[in-house]
């Protein structure tokens, strides 16, 4: 199987679990020193990832991971697709979708999450072209 085989299997592995809430299967599945930048900015270590869904805080009810594309490093992926969530943080809305990376690193011959990047989806914006009057 390729490196972009096993990653879109891994992927579909860590989505299912997110929707599941299932800390074990994630556990399993990131590196001891995985951080997730958040769509605002904040960075959540593994245990901090891993506690979202203690007590039922967050409820992730739907996780797509689409159009993804795969850059094989060696021991190390990049992958860099589109996330897409129905989900509740604290009975709180936080659907949304969003330009995901996912670096994955090769750690016992199986693939480990090392770190999630999620950014909002949006235009380029509008920048003046050189000589343009605004």
């Amino acid at each position: 199987m390729s490196t972009e085989e096993q990653v879109r299997e891994f992927g579909r592995v860590w989505a299912a679990a997110e929707e599941r809430g299932d800390t074990a299967v994630l556990a399993g599945l990131a590196a001891d020193g995985f951080r997730l930048v958040g769509p605002l900015g904040f960075v959540l270590d593994r245990d901090q990832w891993l506690a979202r869904y203690g007590g039922g805080d967050l409820v992730t009810e739907k996780l797509a991971w689409d159009e993804v594309e795969v850059r094989d490093f060696g021991t190390t992926a990049i992958a860099i697709g589109v996330h897409e969530q129905v989900a509740k943080h604290r009975g709180n809305p936080v659907n949304g979708r969003f330009r995901a990376t996912h670096v994955l690193v090769r750690e016992d011959d199986r693939w480990r999450l090392a770190g999630i990047h999620l950014s909002p989806i949006g235009g380029p914006p509008p920048f003046a072209l050189a000589g343009e009057r605004r």
